[in-house]
């Protein structure tokens, strides 16, 4: 798990990150929307923040799958 460029991100694109990191061992795919009910933001916050960890080397690859009633993301440890 790389926490090198971690620092640098903000503070709800590190509790997605983290969000991530806690679910992607039993789950591959989420709807921003879901996230963002988990997480108290909305589909449009975490569908931006996302784009910014696909980015960064932050140990989960993450890949835009679907556009369906809210966008949804394949991510992989």
């Amino acid at each position: 798990m790389s926490t090198a460029t971690t620092p640098t991100l903000t503070a709800k694109q590190q509790q997605i990150l983290s969000y991530l990191r806690n679910n992607a061992a039993t789950k591959t795919y989420f709807k921003s929307r879901l996230i963002g009910k988990e997480l108290g933001m909305t589909a449009k916050e975490v569908g931006s923040n996302i784009t910014a960890l696909q980015e960064g080397d932050h140990g989960v690859e993450i890949e835009k799958w679907g556009y369906s009633s809210s966008t949804t993301w394949k991510v992989q440890l």
